[in-house]
């Protein structure tokens, strides 16, 4: 089934790509603090764990085939954490190096972490689970995908000592041959057999104009307006795929230890509406709409809650949404907790757009249509969404940079 997002122009996409990749990091941001509120710090930590490990190997396997860049190197590790919603550009602002006579061995730093300047007003006993507990398990992890014998080691990392220590953080990144290789996540199992993990996508046209790989240098920054317009729209639609792997690992993470379906509930739904509607506000700001019904019908097509094509059923028509079952309710994805019983994050979603929009949804759990309308009253935002909208990712604006080919030192 083609992109959703290929109905975008090119100079578009290059705009959605780098939202998609920031929003993906704030589902943390929307699920942590019910978990931290059910289950406390230690718990929190542990889940954060669990869903990064179990989710990061498989996403990062598939943006690597779907951009050619595979290989079991150091520049390798680091074009798919460039790409990668754990990462996401200037607001996680990884700088990178690789030894000059060995591919192998490299580093980076990061100039500004979004993420710890989020953390760091709660204290050092939280800066210490995301930049130490969290870290050390979950960096290797993510080079699993490429090389099971890589290690990330810190060279410096918060808390910070002096308070203002820049850059944030700086760590190696190593693979010798004679390391034992690091073991996946016991729940990476659960999450790559899931749907979404192997799901086909259109491949890249390239014949296209403009890059259709990454199979060249590591570059500084990537470029997305440089990409074809058909790798634009595969991009996208990997980040997304990479936020459903990201969720349905929380989603595990979490069934595993609620005492009931009520905390369960509590605590997915809460993580879906304050996600749907920061990402909703987030897109509709970064493509400048006015907020009418057509408007949030529109950022509704672009939202991750509703994408792949390939895995989420969702049409529309002028202010009018219709989805139907498909591999996403297979899985107990996002879209799956949304029906006409349950509408709060498609109302968070076209509210992000504009606070006076509503929507009046029929159908059942599986089928369903949503209208939406405008009216008189503006809504009070959703709790979950002004408790995610706490990270200063939810007003983040991205610079323009220059991209340059990073030569190995």
């Amino acid at each position: 089934m083609a992109s959703r997002y290929s109905q975008l122009s090119r100079d578009e996409l290059a705009v959605l790509v780098p939202e998609l990749l920031l929003i993906g990091h704030l589902i943390d941001r929307a699920g942590m603090a019910y978990a931290l509120a059910e289950w406390g710090p230690d718990e929190m930590t542990q889940i954060a764990i669990e869903e990064w490990m179990a989710a990061s190997p498989v996403y990062t396997k598939r943006m690597q085939r779907a951009l050619q860049f595979e290989g079991d190197d150091v520049v390798t590790i680091f074009k798919g954490m460039q790409l990668e919603i754990g990462a996401p550009p200037q607001f996680m602002d990884f700088r990178y190096w690789v030894n000059a006579d060995d591919p192998y061995h490299g580093g980076f730093h990061l100039d500004h972490c979004g993420a710890l300047l989020d953390v760091e007003p709660m204290g050092d006993h939280m800066v210490k689970n995301m930049c130490h507990d969290i870290e050390d398990p979950t960096f290797d992890a993510t080079a699993v995908a490429t090389n099971p014998k890589a290690r990330m080691r810190p060279i410096h990392r918060p808390p910070r000592t002096p308070s203002d220590q820049h850059p944030h953080c700086a760590w190696t990144v190593d693979i010798d041959s004679s390391s034992e290789d690091t073991q996946p996540s016991p729940h990476l199992a659960v999450i790559a057999a899931l749907k979404v993990g192997s799901l086909d996508l259109d491949p890249i046209d390239h014949a296209e104009p403009g890059a259709t790989d990454y199979s060249g240098d590591l570059v500084s920054d990537i470029d997305f307006a440089g990409f074809a317009h058909s790798a634009l729209a595969r991009i996208a639609d990997e980040v997304a795929i990479q936020q459903h792997l990201l969720n349905l690992s929380f989603v595990h993470a979490v069934r595993a230890r609620a005492k009931d379906d009520d905390q369960f509930q509590r605590v997915v739904r809460n993580q879906l509406i304050g996600h749907s509607g920061m990402a909703a506000e987030r897109l509709a700001r970064a493509f400048g709409l006015m907020g009418t019904p057509q408007d949030a019908a529109l950022v509704l097509a672009l939202h991750p809650v509703m994408n792949p094509a390939a895995y989420v059923d969702f049409t529309r028509d002028g202010a009018t949404v219709t989805v139907s079952r498909s591999a996403a309710h297979d899985d107990g994805a996002w879209v799956s907790l949304i029906d006409p019983e349950h509408p709060e994050a498609l109302q968070a979603i076209v509210r992000g757009v504009n606070a006076c929009l509503d929507v009046e949804i029929t159908g059942d759990a599986d089928s369903w249509t949503a209208r939406i309308v405008e009216t008189a009253t503006p809504a009070p935002e959703a709790e979950a969404v002004q408790l995610t909208k706490f990270s200063r990712g939810a007003t983040f604006e991205f610079q323009t940079r220059k991209t340059l080919p990073l030569f190995v030192v």
